[in-house]
């Protein structure tokens, strides 16, 4: 019988107790309780991992993060883990997102951080300074759209660090050797790329339009890019711009103002950012929508061209009664 009973409590304390893998969250302002109750939904031998914990001194050392109860792990596996805060990372995803508030929101889905509390560091003027921004705007071009890796308990400042130094990486080597053609610093090329991501999706026509808008740059042309507006307005959803719109008073509106935008109106993808780097070289001043409406542009060496194509797409935005 001693033999058994032997059998019984190592098998309690060290055999499997997780009867299915699962994701665990524990939050910083878990008390005891609910780190037990949470863990106790998913393992067998409660008794034994309440025991162990108490020796542990789990109630007063546990460790706030995602952690993975995986199948056939001991009790003695899952107080350890608590107490010394073996997390598991968690992916996180930032992409198409047009402004700071945006972000957070995006990522106080994926990260324990919620939304004000990142916002908030996103605007916070003293680290754009301290990473030699001019404003928590420009700062907004550190955030490249990717798949991260993070413990789910990053702070929204320790988010901001790991961004910059993906950041640097970003643009070390041949990046940066390239930005030299176009005479732009890296915050106005993230700015332009924000305007060419907005004008398409197309990837194979971003480095043409890209060259649109450096040819007007240098010809000291106002941009006139559309999605400016849309930005100025913070009217993301707006399907059509009207006359109206386009005496709108913004530094964003770039019918108004020549030159770039202040910064970047939206998280630009990779592809937009290379295309800025590598824009082509020809003489096209405009360009307009097809009518097709397939994603894909006319463009127009001349008014008189560019006026033509603007009208064949009011057209078709007439006949689709898009307004």
């Amino acid at each position: 019988m001693a033999a058994v009973a032997a059998w019984w409590l190592y098998e309690s304390f060290y055999g499997g107790c997780v009867r299915e893998e699962r994701s665990l969250y524990i939050y910083r302002d878990y008390g005891y309780g609910q780190v037990a109750d949470s863990v106790a939904a998913d393992i067998r031998h409660k008794w034994a991992f309440d025991m162990y914990a108490r020796r542990l001194d789990l109630a007063d050392t546990f460790k706030a993060g995602h952690y993975v109860l995986e199948t056939g792990m001991s009790v003695v596996d899952v107080v350890r883990m608590l107490k010394l805060g073996l997390q598991t990372p968690v992916m996180v995803t930032m992409n198409n997102v047009k402004t700071p508030a945006q972000l957070a929101g995006k990522l106080s889905r994926q990260i324990e951080a919620d939304s004000a509390a990142l916002a908030e560091a996103f605007m916070d003027g003293a680290t754009a300074e301290r990473l030699g921004f001019s404003s928590p705007l420009t700062m907004f071009s550190i955030f490249l759209p990717d798949t991260y890796e993070f413990y789910w308990t990053v702070s929204p400042d320790e988010f901001i660090e790991r961004m910059y130094r993906e950041y640097r990486r970003f643009w070390s080597g041949t990046r940066d050797e390239k930005r030299k053609r176009s005479g732009l610093n890296r915050v106005e090329v993230s700015t332009l790329a924000s305007i060419v991501y907005e004008e398409t999706r197309k990837t194979d026509e971003m480095p043409r339009i890209a060259g649109v808008y450096m040819n007007r740059l240098r010809k000291g042309i106002p941009l006139q890019a559309d999605p400016t507006i849309k930005y100025a307005m913070q009217d993301f959803g707006l399907r059509r711009i009207l006359y109206r719109h386009l005496k709108y008073e913004s530094p964003y509106n770039t019918y108004l103002h020549r030159g770039l935008p202040p910064s970047p109106i939206c998280m630009p993808s990779i592809a937009a950012i290379d295309a800025v780097l590598d824009y082509e070289d020809h003489d096209y001043i405009f360009f307009c929508a097809r009518p097709t409406f397939d994603g894909y542009h006319n463009f127009a060496r001349t008014l008189s061209e560019h006026n033509a194509n603007a009208r064949a797409y009011q057209r078709e935005l007439n006949k689709r009664k898009i307004k």
